[in-house]
C-alpha cells in the first residue's frame, strides 16, 4: 500500500482487498448483517401487513363517510355493545346528499370450530345493500339467516368447508362461502345477514355503523357536517379518518414490542460490523502504522476504514433484503394469518439502517487507526 493508494477513488478498492484477505470472516460478517437487516425488514413488513388487514374491511366497503356511535372513532371498537340511536338509518337516508347507505352490525363472537372456539369479527349486513365479503374465493353470499361466509384461512385452519355447520351461541349456521383477504392476527371476519346478528346479540334493529356514499356533486366533508347536524348523538367521520384511527389503535398495541425487536436487531448488526472491522484493523495494524509513518493523514485512513464498513454492510443489506422476502413468503405460507407486506418505504429504511450500522460499527476501528503511533509498530 502507498499513500497515493489512499485517494478518494482507490480507498474503496483498498478496503475491499483488506476485507477479502479473510474470506470466511467476510462471509460471516455479511451473513450477520444480513440477518439483522432481514429481521428489521420482516418486522416492518409484518407491521405494514397488520395495518393493511385492520384497514381492509373499510377500504373495501363502498363509501367515504362513516356514522358511528357517539364517542366511537373506529371499527376496532365496534361490537363493544354501543349502537347508533334508534332511527339513525332513516335519518341518514333522508339527509340531502346521501346516495347510498350501508348499515352494519358488528360484534365479537366465539363460534365453535369442532372442538375449539376462536374469537372472530362477526359482521351483519344486508346483501342487497352491501357491506359483506369483498372477495369470495368460493361459494356465495348468505341468502338466509342460518347461512354464513367464513374467512378462507380460518376455515382451512379448522378443516371447515362449504356445506359444514358451525355452532355460534347455540345456533347452527351453514357455511355457504369462503372469503379472501379477511384474516389477520387480531381476528378473522365472518359474514352473516344482519337479521341473524340481531338475533344473536338480542338487539333488534341495532346498528354499529353506517357507511355512506355522497351523491354526485356533494363533497364528503360537507356531507359529514350535514350528517353530524342531523345526528348529534353520533360520531360522523370521513372513512379515511376511521381507517387511520383503527391503525393507530393497533399501533398502540404492537408498536412497543416491534420497535424493541427492531432496535435489538439494529444493535446486533452494528456490533457485527464493529467486531469484523476491529479484527481486520488489528490484524493489519503494522501496515497502517507504516502508512502513517510515510505521511498518510488521518482522513485517508478514515476513508479506508469507512469504505470497509460500507462494503460489508452493503453486501449484507442486499442479502438481507432477499432473506426478508423469503422469510415473509415462508411465514405467509405456513401462517397465513400473519400478513407480511414489504414495500419500498420499508426497504429504504432497511438500507438506511444498514448504512448507519456500518458508520457506527466503523467508529472504534477508525479511531484506533487514526490514533495509532508509528513508533509502536516499529518497536515490535
Amino acid at each position: 500500500m502507498t499513500v497515493a493508494a489512499l485517494s478518494f477513488g482507490s480507498a474503496p478498492r483498498l478496503a475491499f482487498l483488506n476485507l477479502v484477505q479473510d474470506k470466511l470472516r467476510l462471509i460471516l460478517s455479511v451473513v450477520g448483517i444480513a440477518l439483522a437487516v432481514m429481521l428489521i425488514l420482516f418486522l416492518l413488513g409484518l407491521r405494514a401487513g397488520l395495518f393493511e388487514s385492520v384497514r381492509a374491511y373499510m377500504a373495501n366497503t363502498p363509501g367515504s363517510v362513516v356514522v358511528l356511535p357517539q364517542g366511537v372513532k373506529g371499527t376496532v371498537a365496534a361490537g363493544s355493545g354501543e349502537y347508533l340511536p334508534a332511527g339513525a338509518a332513516e335519518t341518514i337516508a333522508g339527509t340531502a346528499g346521501v346516495a347510498r347507505a350501508i348499515p352494519i352490525l358488528q360484534t365479537r363472537a366465539m363460534p365453535q370450530f369442532h372442538s375449539k372456539k376462536e374469537a372472530v369479527y362477526l359482521v351483519g349486513y344486508d346483501p342487497a345493500l352491501g357491506g359483506g365479503a369483498w372477495d369470495l374465493a368460493k361459494g356465495r353470499e348468505p341468502s338466509a339467516d342460518d347461512e354464513i361466509v367464513l374467512d378462507r384461512v380460518l376455515a382451512d385452519r379448522h378443516n371447515f368447508a362449504i356445506g359444514d355447520t358451525l355452532m355460534m351461541s347455540g345456533v347452527a349456521l351453514k357455511v355457504v362461502g369462503l372469503s379472501k383477504g379477511t384474516s389477520s392476527l387480531s381476528g378473522s371476519y365472518v359474514f352473516a345477514r344482519k337479521s341473524m346478528v340481531e338475533t344473536l346479540t338480542l338487539s333488534p334493529g341495532a346498528l354499529s355503523a353506517v357507511v355512506v356514499t355522497p351523491a354526485p356533486g356533494t363533497a364528503a366533508g360537507d356531507l359529514t357536517a350535514a350528517l353530524q347536524r342531523s345526528l348529534p348523538e353520533a360520531s360522523v367521520l370521513l372513512k379515511s379518518q376511521v381507517m387511520d384511527n383503527d391503525q393507530q389503535t393497533l399501533a398502540t398495541m404492537i408498536d412497543s414490542v416491534l420497535m424493541l425487536m427492531i432496535g435489538a436487531a439494529f444493535v446486533v448488526g452494528a456490533l457485527v460490523v464493529g467486531m469484523v472491522l476491529y479484527t481486520a484493523t488489528i490484524e493489519r495494524r503494522a501496515e497502517y502504522g507504516i502508512l502513517k509513518a510515510i505521511g498518510a493523514r488521518g482522513g485517508a485512513l478514515y476513508r479506508v476504514t469507512l469504505s470497509q464498513a460500507v462494503i460489508a454492510a452493503g453486501l449484507g443489506v442486499l442479502v438481507g433484503i432477499g432473506f426478508a422476502y423469503l422469510m415473509g413468503s415462508l411465514v405467509q405460507t405456513l401462517k397465513p394469518s400473519f400478513p407480511v407486506s414489504i414495500g419500498p418505504s420499508a426497504i429504504v429504511l432497511a438500507v438506511g439502517a444498514g448504512l448507519v450500522m456500518a458508520l457506527l460499527g466503523a467508529l472504534i476501528p477508525a479511531r484506533s487507526v487514526v490514533r495509532l503511533a508509528p513508533a509502536e509498530v516499529f518497536r515490535r
